[in-house]
């Protein structure tokens, strides 16, 4: 038998958004494709994770979490999510939300089980349905407004359901699911009898009044849902790959043995060091939300007065815009087009979609950086509106 990798690897690419983020290197552009912050973590964060490497707080800790971090997230989940919570047997530790996923959909997934997606959806989730051994099915979220038709919703759901994975607030559109939404949801959950594995990484991050809701915090869903959310984007720290998973005790189980072979456990100083990111209090996530709001408008003002059709966010740091209004063919080509030409990355739409005619007049923006990165950006996307004016005359 000749030399091969597995079809698993050949059902996916590598990540788009990493690889725009490369090519705006090469480039010398302004990132605006990944979704990482460019200015500093808080001080009070960053000391404590000092402290705890010279406390020596530097070998494994316990497998699925340090004790003090796994009481500070229950006490967070019950009082900010709502979800009822103890550190012992309902708290898994991850190398990053990316690892939370991937570990539950191990420790649930049998073979020819089905996994409901709801599209656009962030780039990870369908390769991570694929390598769990499940079958995604997808749900669109149309445009404009980015709501699911509860019609379709309902006819992806049948007896190989095993969960669904929902995204609030929404990455890549900036949703943020109204508790119709989630009592829709919810509900399908119950009558099916599956998982929702619900990934709040964006939690602390909603504007204009709107409200984050934890799915697990409705009625019977508990004990059927997976919440995942991590340190990452609330707290500037996506290079420490902190985060965890809140589950039902059963699934917790699954969940730590799965993580242990992954990865054995997260960094042990960076876990303490989130014990005080979450006693930062109330008023960091007030600034958290006026700052991002800020920046979000920054942005769009921006892109509205480069010719994009923008799609406001109402949570997350994202903004996915429309392109038909530039004659610069799909989205891949639009966006090699942006950061080659005029200096800015942003992501094609498609990478969020399952196939790759969706998404060809979309792509997405991050607006989770400093104000000069933003205003930098403001002066080169003047050039983009000046030279489509030019080409026009």
């Amino acid at each position: 038998m000749p030399l091969g990798t597995s079809a698993k690897a050949a059902a996916f690419t590598e990540s788009v958004i990493r690889g725009m983020t490369q090519l705006c290197t090469q480039y010398g552009g302004v990132n605006l494709a990944q979704g990482f912050p460019d200015f500093p973590a808080p001080q009070a964060v960053k000391e404590a994770a000092k402290r705890a490497i010279d406390e020596d707080f530097n070998q494994y800790s316990i497998t699925w979490g340090a004790p003090l971090l796994r009481q500070a997230i229950a006490e967070k989940a019950r009082a900010f999510n709502r979800i009822p919570c103890d550190p012992d047997v309902n708290v898994t530790v991850t190398c990053g939300s990316t690892e939370a996923m991937m570990a539950t959909l191990l420790g649930l997934i049998n073979p020819a089980d089905e996994v409901v997606i709801l599209e656009p959806f962030y780039e990870n989730y369908g390769p991570d349905v694929i390598v769990s051994g499940a079958k995604p099915v997808y749900v669109p979220l149309r445009e404009p407004d980015f709501r699911f038709d509860p019609a379709e919703l309902r006819r992806a759901f049948g007896p190989r359901t095993k969960a669904i994975v929902l995204n609030t607030p929404h990455n890549p559109t900036g949703r943020v699911f109204d508790t119709d939404e989630l009592d829709e949801i919810a509900s399908l959950c119950l009558e099916f009898d599956c998982y929702c594995i619900t990934d709040e990484i964006y939690e602390h991050i909603v504007y204009d009044g709107h409200t984050h809701v934890s799915i697990a915090s409705l009625p019977g869903m508990a004990e059927r849902t997976v919440t995942i959310s991590g340190f990452s984007k609330t707290f500037s720290v996506t290079g420490w790959r902190v985060a965890y998973a809140i589950a039902p005790p059963s699934v917790t189980s699954a969940i730590r043995k799965m993580h242990d072979f992954l990865t054995v456990g997260a960094p042990h100083p960076l876990q303490i060091a989130g014990i005080a990111a979450l006693g930062l209090g109330d008023a960091y996530y007030e600034s958290l939300r006026t700052q991002y709001e800020r920046r979000r408008d920054v942005l769009l003002e921006a892109l509205r007065g480069a010719g994009f059709r923008c799609y406001e966010p109402e949570g997350a740091y994202y903004i996915m815009t429309d392109t038909r209004g530039f004659d610069r063919g799909d989205d891949v080509a639009f966006a090699q087009f942006l950061v080659r030409e005029v200096g800015v990355a942003a992501v094609p739409g498609s990478s969020f979609y399952r196939k790759g005619d969706a998404g060809r007049h979309q792509v997405r923006f991050t607006f989770c950086k400093a104000d000069q990165t933003l205003a930098e950006a403001g002066r080169r996307l003047v050039h983009l509106s000046n030279r489509l004016r030019g080409t026009r005359r």
